[in-house]
């Protein structure tokens, strides 16, 4: 599999090199050179197959011949090491629980599997590379988990301060070892910006060895996949009628459940829930997009205003914007809809929402509204806990406080803090 730059599709790298790199030299993110199809007999008997089979049956044809099968079987096995329930809440809507992985977040799997290729990528090889990365709040943590005491790898976080939670924060500044967090007085969207002038930083690329765990990279992007085949072979009624709502902040996620779809899997329509960081949903709408100054919101995670992923999503459309909108729509909704929304699900269905999946929820119930008939999936994509400072205090005691986020609290947090100043970052990287 070869895979292209977006901002130039002439420039053509190998999963290895796509890895390693992160971003294509022009700036673009890396896109596959073609989609595969998946079998249709595949498809209809996914319940008879295992986790672990889904999963490298899906990610191989991606993956290529840049790692053997029996080290793509390993690295799978060490990723795919916890469960993605599916609850259901109400009547045909159902929470796809992504949060029972170390950190406690979606982006345990993606973070996994992207330090799993890298370690075979850097087999022999006794130059250090430098994982930078910016976190809106999961990220950072599950990044962290991933590449801790990984040989030759050092780890750059870059998180906006104030504006993660608290559990977010100790999850990223309390490793230590080769994991180093940058606290930058700004945005989500000033720390991406830094992290990618420093991908075109020849002085700093030769100072350093560069990659990004960040959704850009495709070694991150892609295994979320496997979140939407995993609800598909526990759900059969929605074989053909299924809509999925995913909280959306820099659009991985969603973009690759739509990836799936164009693998074949069968999900009716994609529902984009964001919170007041609307710039996709006025998109679709207008079709002007314009990214502006983003607003701290409950739902943290999600305050991008410029998401680096709807590119690609653009890019799976081949910028047929009314293909797009056939299979994509998008809402935002504000924190005062988010806690109501927690309360009254938590009141009538005894099923307690962290503040993202709640606008995942709110999206889904929306378009369900105008649609019905439908069965509905909503990505439940961070434990409660993590945002329990947040959450109304009616709900605070209702949480479930897991034994390994009690002992993070007793940790002391490590962090250097900076301006949202590139210059400033590079002296720090340069020493």
């Amino acid at each position: 599999m070869q895979y292209y730059s977006l901002q130039n599709h002439q420039h053509r790298v190998s999963f290895r090199e796509a890895v390693i790199q992160g971003l294509a030299p022009d700036k673009g993110l890396y896109f596959p050179a073609e989609i595969p199809k998946l079998e249709k007999d595949f498809i209809e008997r996914l319940e008879e197959y295992d986790p672990l089979y889904i999963a490298r049956k899906v990610i191989q044809p991606f993956v290529g011949g840049d790692i053997p099968d029996n080290y793509l079987k390993q690295i799978i096995r060490d990723t795919v090491t916890f469960p993605f329930p599916l609850r259901e809440v109400e009547e045909n809507v159902y929470a796809l629980e992504l949060f029972h992985g170390p950190t406690l977040a979606f982006k345990d799997v993606g973070a996994k599997f992207m330090a799993g290729c890298l370690g075979y990528f850097r087999r022999g090889d006794d130059k250090p590379v430098t994982v930078l990365v910016a976190t809106s709040g999961d990220t950072g943590g599950a990044v962290a988990n991933g590449f801790y005491n990984v040989p030759g790898v050092q780890v750059v976080i870059l998180y906006p301060s104030g504006k993660v939670s608290e559990l977010q924060e100790k999850q990223l500044t309390t490793l230590g070892g080769n994991i180093s967090a940058l606290e930058i007085k700004g945005s989500f969207d000033d720390c991406q910006r830094m992290v990618k002038t420093a991908f075109l930083d020849q002085e700093l690329q030769a100072h350093r060895q560069l990659t990004s765990a960040n959704s850009i990279n495709v070694a991150r992007w892609l295994p979320q996949m496997f979140y939407y085949f995993m609800a598909y072979r526990k759900v059969k009624q929605w074989r053909k009628d299924a809509v999925v709502s995913v909280p959306s902040g820099n659009f991985g996620n969603i973009c690759a459940g739509m990836m799936a779809a164009a693998m074949g899997l069968p999900i009716l329509h994609f529902i984009a829930s964001t919170n007041v960081n609307d710039t996709v949903p006025r998109y679709l709408k207008n079709g002007t997009y314009e990214p502006l100054a983003p607003v701290p919101t409950i739902s943290n995670a999600m305050d991008v205003t410029d998401p680096s992923n709807f590119v690609r999503i653009l890019q799976l459309f081949a910028q047929n914007e009314r293909g797009l909108k056939a299979s994509l729509t998008a809402y935002r909704f504000t924190d005062e809809e988010t806690v109501a929304a927690m309360e009254e699900v938590c009141s009538k269905h005894q099923y307690l929402m962290d503040p993202h999946g709640a606008v995942g929820y709110l999206g889904l119930k929306k378009y369900m509204q105008s649609h019905p008939g439908h069965t509905g999936i909503f990505l439940e994509t961070a434990h409660p806990v993590k945002f329990a400072n947040t959450m109304p205090e009616d709900l605070q005691k209702e949480i479930d406080t897991p034994e390994r986020v009690m002992q993070l609290f007793d940790k002391q947090k490590v962090s250097v803090k900076m301006d949202a100043d590139y210059e400033q970052m590079k002296a720090w990287l340069m020493q």
